[in-house]
Formats: structure tokens, C-alpha cells, sequence
């Protein structure tokens, strides 16, 4: 029994002197992000947190961020992406210890990159002039919806199958458009 005490013993003092020789590298930084989040935090890059950004678009930064500190890996990190879905927030320390940056872009900065103007582009730009459809827009009003749509056929060349997969993106924009200014003409009424 007194061999299993002096070993218990001998295992906390040499778990307590590794803790101390490693802490001790520790910068003061280090040790107040190591006591507030509550594990010691990996080195991540901008470069990292963009590329899960990139393959994850709807996953908050900071969420990604707080794992990659977590686990060091971007590997581990899109895996519990593929396996849960989602990402843990991160606590209240994390925004203490790294802030969101809310500030303006310094004069400096380097202009937009081409990813940031189309995303922009996609939002104010709708379907009628993505699918350059104005002057069909104009003349639609006329065409019934019976018309619209339909039965595809199946073409004989790839590029007539194109070409007719086309017109029926046109003609579904068209109809969808034709019922939403019915709706509101209709909402409009129902105010009156």
C-alpha cells in the first residue's frame, strides 16, 4: 500500500515540474489566452481561416477562427465541418483576447479583389438582367403563362439542347416575374 502512495506521489511532483518547465516559455499573452479559453492556443494564419472560409461560405469566421486554435489543422477542422455541420461559437474570452476587425479599411488598403466585387455584383444584380431578358421582360406582359414552360423536347446536338435549356431559364424568369407583378397588383388592390 505504501508503494502505491509513493508512486501516486512520484507521478504528481513529475507531472507538476513538466508544467512548470513548459509554462515557463509562455509569454505573459500566452498565458492569459491559455487561462481564458481554457486550452493553449495553436498559430493560425489568415491564409487558413480563408481557405475553410472559402470551402464553407456560410460558417461564421470567428467560429472558424476559435476551432482552428483549437486543433492547429485545417484538416480536423473541415472534417468536424463535413461530420457535424457547423461549428461551436466561440466564448465571450475569445472576443476579448481577438477582436472582430469593425474598423474601416486604411487608405491603403488594396482595393477589392475580383471574389468580394461579384459577390457584391450577385446581390443588386437580378435575374431579368443577369439573363439579359430586358426587352423580353417589356413585351412578356402579352404572353400568357399556358405558354411559358411546357414539355422540353430532346434535341439532337448538345448545343441545341443548350440553346433550349436557355429559353426555358428565360421562360420560368419570365413567368415568375409576370407572377409576382400579378401578386402585387393584387396586394395593391387589397389595400385600396
Amino acid at each position: 500500500m505504501g508503494e502505491v502512495v509513493n508512486v501516486i506521489v512520484a507521478f504528481a511532483v513529475i507531472v507538476f515540474i513538466f508544467r512548470w518547465v513548459t509554462s515557463g516559455n509562455d509569454s505573459p499573452e500566452q498565458r492569459s489566452a491559455v487561462s481564458a479559453l481554457g486550452f493553449r492556443p495553436k498559430p493560425v494564419t489568415q491564409d487558413m481561416v480563408d481557405t475553410i472560409s472559402n470551402m464553407f461560405p456560410d460558417i461564421p469566421a470567428d467560429n472558424i477562427r476559435f476551432d482552428l486554435l483549437r486543433t492547429g489543422s485545417i484538416e480536423q477542422t473541415t472534417n468536424k465541418i463535413l461530420e457535424r455541420g457547423f461549428l461551436d461559437a466561440p466564448p465571450a474570452a475569445y472576443h476579448t483576447l481577438y477582436p472582430r476587425n469593425t474598423a474601416p479599411a486604411p487608405t491603403g488598403a488594396p482595393a477589392p479583389t475580383a471574389a468580394t466585387t461579384a459577390t457584391q455584383k450577385k446581390k443588386t444584380e437580378s435575374l431579368i438582367s443577369r439573363y439579359h431578358l430586358e426587352e423580353r421582360a417589356q413585351t412578356a406582359e402579352n404572353i400568357q403563362e399556358e405558354q411559358l414552360g411546357g414539355k422540353a423536347v430532346w434535341e439532337d446536338t448538345a448545343e441545341r439542347r443548350e440553346a433550349s435549356l436557355r429559353e426555358r431559364k428565360a421562360q420560368m424568369i419570365l413567368a415568375a416575374r409576370q407572377r409576382m407583378l400579378a401578386q402585387q397588383v393584387a396586394q395593391e388592390k387589397a389595400a385600396n
